[in-house]
């Protein structure tokens, strides 16, 4: 205790009280952002119409970012799930949008979160933009084999190929080459 002055005692104990007020503050905005997920995930599935409009019109512009989050990608699956088909075009066009860097669907498909995403995309959407999604990820097929969250993305396109196939009286045919 010698080592400790009238001085340094203060300065120690300020930085202790910040440093705890900025780890609490974190973990409230984590709860915080936590609870709102879980209310728009709900209102998305019980809320009024333009309840869920709101919702909507707020991710919009932030729905690749959101999808790459735990709890946001559930609000996104959400969106997809309850909109009505003219918001679900605006979620999945600004999806399928790219910038230079590189292009968002790609990017989703092999994230840990956003590829549930997708999964979810393939699920909701009409049978157009089916085709026109799947053109785009039968692209990175190959690719997207070498990723951990990809090979959920590859399976969920080989179970739709083979569905469709049946569907249409078809021989089922591999979407990938064997190995």
């Amino acid at each position: 205790m010698d080592d400790f002055d009238a001085y340094t005692f203060p300065i120690l104990w300020m930085h202790f009280f910040y440093k705890t007020c900025f780890v609490l503050t974190t973990i409230l905005s984590h709860l915080h952002s936590s609870i709102t997920e879980l209310i728009s995930q709900h209102v998305m599935e019980h809320g009024k119409p333009h309840e869920r409009s709101a919702i909507i019109e707020k991710l919009i512009g932030q729905i690749v970012q959101m999808s790459q989050q735990k709890f946001a990608s559930n609000v996104i699956e959400k969106c997809l799930s309850f909109g009505n088909p003219v918001e679900r075009q605006i979620l999945i066009g600004e999806m399928l949008g790219s910038t230079e860097e590189s292009e968002h669907l790609e990017v989703m498909m092999k994230d840990q979160f956003a590829n549930y995403v997708v999964q979810k995309v393939l699920e909701t959407c009409d049978d157009q933009q089916r085709e026109a999604i799947l053109t785009r990820i039968k692209a990175h097929l190959n690719t997207l084999k070498k990723y951990t969250y990809g090979k959920h993305i590859v399976a969920r396109v080989e179970k739709l190929v083979a569905a469709g196939e049946k569907r249409l009286g078809l021989q089922p045919s591999r979407v990938l080459p064997e190995d």
